[in-house]
C-alpha cells in the first residue's frame, strides 16, 4: 500500500508541477503576482490527494453486515493433509504448471523502506531547524524602543490586525522574520534601529505583517510536511523554491498596494539597503524571512520596479487560469482512485449478504468462501476483505476460455479436438490428443494455451469486457491468466458463474451447455456438482488455490467460489476439499 502511494504521489506531483510551471511561463503576463502564488496552493491540494483514503475519493454504498460465529459448531473440522477423506475423488487431481516471476516483494519493501528512511532523515533535519528557531524565541527580547513599538502597532492597525503579536529582537537572527503558529513573533536583528531608518523599519514591519495576515506561517508548516513526504521528488523541491519566491513577491505587491505611489521606490530601496547590510540566514524553513537569496532579491526588485495596480481584467484572467488549473487537479482524482485500488479490488454492493465465520475450515490459509443461493437471492461470505480482492484465476479461467473458443467458432461442440505436439509434460494425461471434455477434466494447460493463440487478442478482450470478467487485463502476455495480469475476486467468480449458468451473456445455448457438460464432476443423492479447480504455482511454490462451481439440487442451485493462499501449500484440490466440507455441513451437498 505504501509503495502504491509512493508511485501515485510521484506521478501526480510531477505532472501537476510541470503543468503549473508551464502555465506560469505561458501566461506570465496574464497572471498577477498574487495569483501566480495562489497556483501553488493547487499543488498542495494535488500533493494531498494520493494520501486521502480511497473511500473519500468516490462514493460507495455500504451493505448490511451480518456476523455469525460458528466456532462451536459440531462436525466442522476437516483434514488439512493430502490423501485425506476425499483422496479417492478422481476429479480432484491437481494439474498445473509453474510460472517464474521476479520476486518484486523485496523490491517493494526495499523502496518503501528507503522512502520511510528518507522521511525520517528529513524529519530530523526539520526538527533541528525547529530547535534553532526555538532557541531564537528563547533569546528574543521585547523591543525597548518605544518609537519602533508604536510604529509596529500603527502598521498592525493599518492592516486591521487585532491579535496580539510579539515584536522583539534577537542576536541570533540576521534577517527580520515572522514565525509561530499560535503565538506569533516578529523578530528583528538586534539594534536594527542603529543601522536602518525608522522609515525602512516601517516597510519591514509592513512586509512581515502581510505574511501574518495572509497565513503564510501556516503555509510553511504544510510545505515542511510535503517536503518530508515528497523528499524523493526533485521537482517538488524546485516547486517549493519557486513557491517561496512567488510568496515574497506577492507579499511585496501587497505592501505596495497598501502604500502611496510615491513611496513605492522607497520600499524597493529599503529592500536593497537591507540586502547590502545583512546576510541571508538559511535553515529557517519554519519562518518567513525578509531577506533572501540573491536570485530571489533580484526578482523582487524587478517586480517592485514594474509594479502596477491589478486591473479588473487582469484579475478576471488570473481567476480564469487558476480555475482551469483547479479543474485539471480535480481531474486527477479518478486516476488516483484507480491507483489507490490498483484495480485489484471489486466493489461489491448487495444488501442480501450474510457474513459468516468459517475460519475453522481455513486453518493455515488466508482465504475466502462465497456462496450464492439462487432461490433466496442471498450471498453467504467468509472473509469480507478477501472476497473482493482480485487474484489470478489460473485454471478456473479455462471455463471462459472454452466458452470464448466456442463462441468464436475456433472449436465446436462436435469438433473440439486438438493434436498433441509431442512435448512431454509432467502429467501423462496431457501427453495425448485432447478434446474440450478431456482438457477440462485433466486441466490440460497446453490445450487452452493453443486455444487462446487461435483467437485474436482483441476478440478475447471484447468477450471478457462483455462478461465483466474481473479486471479483464490481458497485458501479461500469452499466459495472462496464470499468475499474471488477469485477476478476479471470489465474489466476481460467483456472479460470473451465475450469469454463465443462466446465460445472461446472450451466447449460443448449445455452447453454454457444452461448457456445462465439461464441468460436471459428480452426482450424489440427486444433486449434481460441477466446477473447476485452479492452482497458481510461482517459482515452484503453490501460492494460490481455487475451486469454483455450482451444486444443482432438485429445488435450487448454489454457486460457490473458494480461494486459499499461503506461501507454498495452496492447491486447487485443497480448496475443493475445504469447499466440500462447508457444503456438507450446510446440508447442500
Amino acid at each position: 500500500m505504501l509503495f502504491t502511494h509512493l508511485v501515485t504521489s510521484f506521478i501526480v506531483s510531477s505532472i501537476t508541477i510541470v503543468v503549473i510551471l508551464l502555465i506560469r511561463r505561458l501566461f506570465s503576463k496574464q497572471l498577477s503576482a498574487k495569483w501566480q502564488y495562489n497556483l501553488w496552493f493547487l499543488l498542495l491540494i494535488a500533493l494531498t490527494l494520493p494520501f486521502i483514503p480511497k473511500q473519500l475519493l468516490h462514493f460507495e454504498n455500504h451493505f448490511i453486515l451480518f456476523n455469525i460465529n460458528q466456532s462451536n459448531r459440531v462436525g466442522s473440522s476437516i483434514s488439512t493433509t493430502e490423501g485425506s477423506m476425499l483422496s479417492n475423488v478422481n476429479w480432484m487431481q491437481d494439474f498445473t504448471i509453474p510460472v517464474n516471476h521476479l520476486n518484486l516483494k523485496f523490491l517493494n519493501v526495499g523502496l518503501t523502506s528507503i522512502w520511510i528512511a528518507g522521511m525520517l532523515v528529513m524529519a530530523v533535519l526539520f526538527l533541528y531547524a525547529w530547535f534553532k528557531l526555538k532557541k531564537i524565541k528563547n533569546t528574543t527580547t521585547v523591543l525597548n524602543n518605544k518609537d519602533i513599538l508604536h510604529l509596529f502597532e500603527r502598521c498592525k492597525h493599518r492592516l486591521n490586525i487585532s491579535k496580539p503579536l510579539i515584536a522583539g529582537e534577537s542576536s541570533l537572527v540576521k534577517s527580520p522574520m515572522t514565525f509561530g503558529l499560535f503565538k506569533t513573533y516578529v523578530v528583528l536583528p538586534i539594534h536594527l534601529d542603529e543601522w536602518m531608518s525608522i522609515k525602512d523599519i516601517e516597510y519591514i514591519f509592513m512586509h512581515e505583517l502581510h505574511h501574518y495576515k495572509y497565513k503564510d506561517i501556516a503555509t510553511n508548516y504544510f510545505i515542511i510536511i510535503y517536503q518530508i513526504l515528497y523528499w524523493f521528488n526533485p521537482l517538488v523541491w524546485i516547486a517549493f523554491k519557486k513557491m517561496r519566491m512567488d510568496r515574497e513577491i506577492a507579499c511585496d505587491m501587497a505592501v505596495l498596494k497598501s502604500l502611496d505611489e510615491h513611496r513605492h521606490a522607497d520600499y524597493g530601496n529599503a529592500i536593497i539597503n537591507f540586502a547590502a547590510l545583512a546576510s541571508h540566514s538559511k535553515d529557517f524553513a519554519w519562518a518567513n524571512q525578509f531577506n533572501g537569496p540573491k536570485e530571489q532579491m533580484k526578482k523582487r526588485i524587478e517586480k517592485i520596479a514594474t509594479f502596477t495596480i491589478e486591473s479588473k481584467w487582469m484579475k478576471l484572467k488570473s481567476i480564469s487560469i487558476f480555475t482551469l488549473i483547479g479543474v485539471f487537479v480535480a481531474s486527477q482524482v479518478p486516476f488516483i482512485s484507480a491507483m489507490a485500488t490498483n484495480n485489484d479490488r471489486y466493489d461489491f454492493n448487495n444488501e442480501r449478504t450474510l457474513y459468516e465465520d468459517l475460519s475453522d475450515y481455513f486453518v493455515g490459509y488466508d482465504g475466502s468462501f462465497v456462496l450464492y443461493d439462487m432461490e433466496a437471492g442471498q450471498y453467504s461470505i467468509y472473509n469480507k476483505d478477501k472476497s473482493t480482492l482480485r487474484v489470478s484465476p489460473n485454471s478456473t479461467y479455462k471455463i471462459y476460455s472454452a466458452l470464448i473458443g466456442l463462441e468464436s467458432d475456433v472449436i465446436t461442440s462436435d469438433n473440439s479436438t486438438m493434436k498433441w505436439n509431442g512435448t512431454k509434460y509432467p502429467y501423462e494425461s496431457w501427453n495425448t490428443d485432447q478434446n474440450l471434455s478431456t482438457a477440462m477434466r485433466n486441466s490440460v494447460t497446453w490445450y487452452f494455451q493453443e486455444l487462446g493463440q487461435r483467437i485474436p487478442r482483441e476478440t478475447i478482450q471484447a468477450y471478457l469486457e462483455q462478461m465483466g470478467y474481473g479486471n479483464y487485463d490481458l497485458s501479461g502476455g500469452s499466459d495472462y491468466w496464470l499468475e499474471s495480469s488477469l485477476k478476479i475476486s471470489p465474489v466476481e467468480q460467483v456472479q460470473l458463474l451465475s450469469a454463465f449458468y443462466t446465460n445472461q451473456f446472450g451466447f449460443e445455448d448449445k455452447n453454454i451447455q457444452t461448457v456445462k457438460d465439461s464441468l460436471t464432476l459428480e452426482e450424489n443423492d440427486g444433486s449434481r456438482l460441477s466446477g473447476k479447480t485452479g492452482t497458481g504455482n510461482v517459482n515452484g511454490r503453490n501460492i494460490n488455490g481455487w475451486f469454483i462451481g455450482y451444486v444443482e439440487t432438485k429445488d435450487n442451485t448454489y454457486f460457490f467460489a473458494t480461494n486459499i493462499q499461503n506461501e507454498d501449500n495452496s492447491y486447487g484440490s485443497k480448496a475443493a476439499e475445504i469447499t466440500l466440507s462447508i457444503l456438507r455441513d450446510k446440508g447442500i451437498y
